[in-house]
């Protein structure tokens, strides 16, 4: 179960956090390592910002209507004063909060209409009635003073569509402009489509392609995009399940013209992150692996597995995988550990290969079940290895708060250059924070990034009660720009 459908009932939305599939946003990345160049500069400051969702929010008297917030970046981190709430009653924002709305549940940070500012897709699953449309994308335009609801626009969807299902963004054509990938149709379970940039004010793309993303009777469960083959141009990889059972993955090359038609196999996976860790040229493919090919089984203590780009795209014999019982690894592979949940690129050390952030949030913290961690992965010239690797949790000396059973930390994870110092920090979510006596209200940590790997010294956590924000089951940090997923299953 999920959010990733078109609605929610309050039974599997209460169980979320019980038992939940975090929501889709894929991983991206270039040849040229496009993951750590992109950056979520929102008011062109130079600093990178976070944006995260609570999903779970009341809002407007509404049930899991769902906010965003977006805290922006400074040397000297994240400061709770510099962030800013925005949902579908803030102004200028189309529709209204609803029940089982959801509103940021999937958020894609790209520069939408190529005017050097980061915006922010936000997907929604309201209904417009003057469309009978369900579910929609309304972007928040990057400006100068920071993001708000001023000018805000759906993405144009025909009339009775399916909308933003299994959103993702690449330059698909190579013209240097960011296009989207999604459900805009009313035939979204057999046909995505693809919305080429720059994207109007009004919401229109340059042009359109409608891509048949679906073979048989099963959904898309994760996406990638990222350079793949070396050609210059990103590609897309979608990967399948149907029911409780994987079924492999398509990779749809980009060309001049757009997303190849006739899709190359690949092999399932579960969450994704893409980055040139070996610095070859290529863009490499990390995921976690299904456990015996089940998508729902919560005793899974997780696997990592890296495919590295070649000039025929994510190579099917060059490939590495990555436990918690791999040498250098802290912890131990356990089950229910989930290792691998989340995934995250950047260059944390500074010294040119980019690192992976893997989210553990169903680690044991002594006897406190599902408390959750994070794992660094380090990269170099032979690519992701064990060796060097760091663990963080709630327990972890100078990282605020104390681990409790059912944080899920790690449930998200995010690196990020967030004091501009040349270094990615990890920002990770916590969906099952207890706030004192308010239940999963959830919240964020801020780790440094240092010349030694992540630090714990001057880190940070940030949660609903700290900015004013609803935060009773907010489940805030569930998801964050540009995260991933989904892959984590808390029993």
């Amino acid at each position: 179960m999920g959010i990733r459908r078109p609605a929610i009932s309050t039974a599997v939305a209460a169980a979320l956090i019980g038992s939940f599939s975090v929501p889709i946003v894929a991983g991206t990345a270039s040849a040229k390592d496009r993951v750590t160049t992109v950056r979520e500069d929102f008011d062109g400051d130079g600093y990178q910002d976070v944006a995260v969702a609570a999903p779970g929010a009341k809002v407007g008297g509404h049930t899991w209507a769902g906010y965003i917030t977006i805290s922006y970046g400074s040397a000297k981190g994240l400061d709770p004063a510099r962030t800013t709430v925005i949902h579908q009653d803030t102004p200028g924002v189309p529709g209204d909060s609803g029940d089982d709305e959801v509103f940021g549940y999937a958020m894609i940070p790209r520069d939408l209409d190529g005017d050097g500012l980061t915006d922010l897709a936000v997907v929604t699953r309201d209904y417009q009635p003057e469309t009978n449309a369900s579910g929609s994308v309304i972007v928040l335009w990057g400006r100068r003073t920071g993001i708000s609801g001023e000018g805000a626009v759906r993405v144009s969807a025909p009339a009775n569509a399916q909308v933003g299902d299994d959103i993702t963004a690449g330059d698909f054509d190579g013209d240097g402009h960011v296009d989207l990938f999604m459900g805009n149709s009313e035939d979204a379970y057999d046909f995505h489509d693809v919305l080429y940039g720059p994207l109007g004010r009004d919401g229109a793309p340059a042009r359109e392609q409608r891509l048949q993303v679906y073979s048989t009777d099963n959904t898309i469960d994760s996406t990638a995009t990222g350079d793949f083959n070396g050609d210059g141009i990103e590609d897309l990889a979608t990967f399948y399940v149907y029911e409780n059972h994987a079924e492999g993955g398509k990779l749809w090359l980009g060309t001049k013209d757009g997303l190849s038609t006739v899709p190359q196999r690949l092999t399932s996976s579960s969450s994704t992150a893409v980055a040139d860790f070996d610095q070859d040229g290529y863009a490499d493919l990390a995921t976690r692996v299904f456990l015996n090919g089940d998508t729902e089984n919560v005793e899974d203590p997780g696997t990592v597995k890296i495919y590295y780009g070649s000039s025929a795209g994510p190579s099917q014999t060059r490939t590495k995988t990555i436990t918690q019982d791999t040498a250098g690894v802290p912890g131990v592979s356990e089950k229910s550990d989930q290792f691998g949940g989340r995934l995250s690129a950047g260059d944390v050390n500074g010294d040119g290969y980019p690192d992976l952030a893997v989210g553990v949030p169903g680690e044991a913290i002594g006897t406190k079940k599902k408390a959750g961690a994070v794992v660094l992965l380090k990269g170099g010239r032979s690519g992701l290895t064990g060796t060097g690797a760091q663990a963080f949790h709630q327990d972890t000396t100078g990282v605020p708060g104390v681990a409790e059973a059912g944080d899920a930390f790690g449930g998200s994870t995010r690196l990020l250059d967030v004091t501009g110092d040349g270094k990615a920090d990890l920002i990770a979510g916590a969906p099952g924070e207890d706030l004192g006596t308010v239940v999963n209200g959830g919240a964020i940590w801020l780790l440094r990034g240092a010349a030694s790997g992540l630090t714990a010294s001057k880190s940070v956590a940030e949660n609903p009660t700290d900015i004013g924000a609803p935060a009773t089951r907010a489940l805030f940090g569930l998801n964050l720009s540009g995260d991933n997923g989904p892959g984590t299953v808390i029993p």
